[in-house]
């Protein structure tokens, strides 16, 4: 039986930065109509080598062939060109231009005056076949990051790529669009095309995928086929020892209200109704989980907690005090921490160095200031104690943020939400992005934080952490709670049903 030829090699690929070496002699081959899954824990370097195969990065080393042909690659155009499509785990979107225009921004082939009517038609077919819901006529400003992410996968299929590079594209979708996206990826491929799959969801490698690779600080170290592995041989292969899948919480007192929500109203940045009459009530000590598809209303809802949007109605009581349209700085003051959805737009300063991030929330008070002086070697020493205690991969305290892989950045902004933190934790997304070890680190230290009597919103589509996690989980769907529920009485089926507005299937919880 004749071999059949790769469409993509990858050959001894070499990509250093200043004290770090990202990739190092990587080699990769990838057929036609076939899922490749690359693995590896944060800082391993898969985002740097699939950027380098994008044209966004210039190998130091190394060799690119696409159907036996050495290529060249020097932008994303060229790899445009090559029939090269990536979804980017941090977005490549400009923010004060349309969906549409986002979506069509490069190519080649169109007038110097486009239609952007037949455009947007277009795009409206493509959300409407793949359920990826936006509206072309949108600025990316005004959307979610969820919203963001699915123009990500719009933009990719409007363009036909013959290879399909996708950075942890499930992130923010449901069960059963995670289950459509798998049935695009595999009717794909079933025409000829070919796609590397960047995931720390182990499910979804065995669904996804035909072979693994498995990246350990920037080296390959394990090609394998996926019938011929399991979720844990994976998750031991990526961080080097055993990953527990299931967390045990510990039954726990509930301590007073922390938060209270009363009919809070709020709009989005289009004027339209975003948040109708939300309430609940969270108690020291628990968790209560929110769960929806991106764009229903959790980023209002974050935003009116942490005094970054105005609500239009209702009450918000932070430990028993009327906290309604309050600044950020006094709802930091109350207690509060937050961790962001958008972890580069809000969660970091990235020309700032590691340990003033770390720093960013205490700055103000002693020990790192007094009279109004910061004293840096008290700020280097508590930067030195998070990194530790959470694992952040920085070449020195004095990096600057920008330079730190998107889970490490997670795992910064992680460390100084919770020493910050003082009874509440707004926490949105907290593990997206981050491998399974992190992953199994971020879930511990939300139930050791529950445990120690802080309250925890904690917003996320990832299904199986809020049944793994959470005490209760609420349903939203535009704007409105469709039901809190104990969430060992939930899964993910169900679950996800009601995320797309169909209240069937589960008894709603009455205190």
């Amino acid at each position: 039986m004749e071999k059949k030829t790769p469409i993509l090699e990858m050959k001894g690929i070499t990509k250093r930065f200043p004290n770090v070496v990202a990739n190092e002699q990587v080699d990769l081959e990838l057929y036609p109509g076939e899922v490749l899954a690359l693995l590896g824990e944060n800082g391993a370097g898969k985002s740097c080598l699939m950027n380098v195969l994008a044209g966004l990065y210039r190998a130091d080393e190394g060799e690119i062939f696409i159907q036996g042909k050495r290529v060249e690659i020097n932008s994303p155009r060229d790899a445009m060109l090559l029939g090269i499509g990536m979804v980017h785990q941090n977005f490549m979107l400009v923010d004060t231009m349309t969906v549409a225009e986002n979506i069509i921004l490069g190519l080649s082939d169109l007038p110097f005056v486009p239609d952007m009517g037949t455009v947007s038609k277009r795009i409206r077919e493509l959300s409407e076949r793949y359920n990826l819901q936006v509206d072309p006529e949108s600025h990316i400003w005004q959307l979610s990051v969820g919203e963001q992410q699915r123009v990500e996968i719009l933009k990719l299929i409007y363009r036909g790529a013959e290879i399909l590079i996708l950075d942890e594209p499930t992130a923010v979708l449901t069960p059963q669009e995670s289950k459509q996206l798998n049935r695009i990826i595999h009717q794909m491929t079933r025409e000829g095309k070919s796609a590397i799959f960047i995931t720390h969801k182990m499910e979804e490698v065995i669904a996804f995928s035909d072979w693994v690779r498995v990246l350990h600080k920037g080296r390959l170290v394990t090609v394998k086929k996926t019938s011929q592995t399991n979720p844990q041989e994976l998750a031991r292969l990526m961080v080097g020892r055993d990953v527990l899948f299931r967390l045990e919480k510990k039954d726990r007192n509930l301590g007073g209200v922390a938060l209270e929500l009363k009919d809070v109203q709020a709009v989005d940045d289009k004027g339209l109704p975003a948040l109708n009459g939300i309430s609940l009530i969270i108690r020291s000590g628990e968790i209560l989980g929110i769960a929806g598809v991106a764009g229903n209303g959790q980023k209002q809802l974050v935003e009116v907690l942490t005094g970054l949007r105005k609500t239009t109605g209702g009450k918000i009581r932070i430990f028993g005090e009327e906290k309604s349209n309050k600044s950020p700085l006094e709802i930091i003051n109350t207690g509060v921490s937050h961790i962001p959805a958008d972890r580069i737009a809000r969660g970091i300063a990235g020309d700032m160095s590691v340990a003033n991030n770390l720093a960013m929330k205490c700055y103000r008070k002693p020990p790192l200031a007094k009279k109004g002086i910061l004293h840096p070697k008290r700020i280097l020493d508590l930067a030195n104690r998070m990194i530790e205690l959470f694992h952040i991969h920085t070449p020195t305290p004095h990096t600057h943020a920008k330079f730190l892989s998107g889970g490490n950045i997670q795992k910064t902004i992680l460390a100084r939400e919770i020493d910050a933190c003082r009874g509440l934790l707004i926490a949105a997304y907290p593990s997206r992005g981050l491998d399974v070890g992190a992953t199994e680190f971020v879930r511990n230290q939300m139930i050791a934080q529950s445990e120690s009597g802080t309250a925890i919103l904690l917003i996320s589509e990832d299904l199986e952490e809020l049944l793994t996690v959470a005490d209760k989980i609420a349903v939203l769907f535009e704007g409105h709670i469709m039901g809190i529920f104990r969430s060992n009485e939930a899964d993910t089926e169900r679950l996800g049903m009601m995320m797309t507005g169909m209240k069937e299937g589960i008894g709603e919880l009455r205190d």
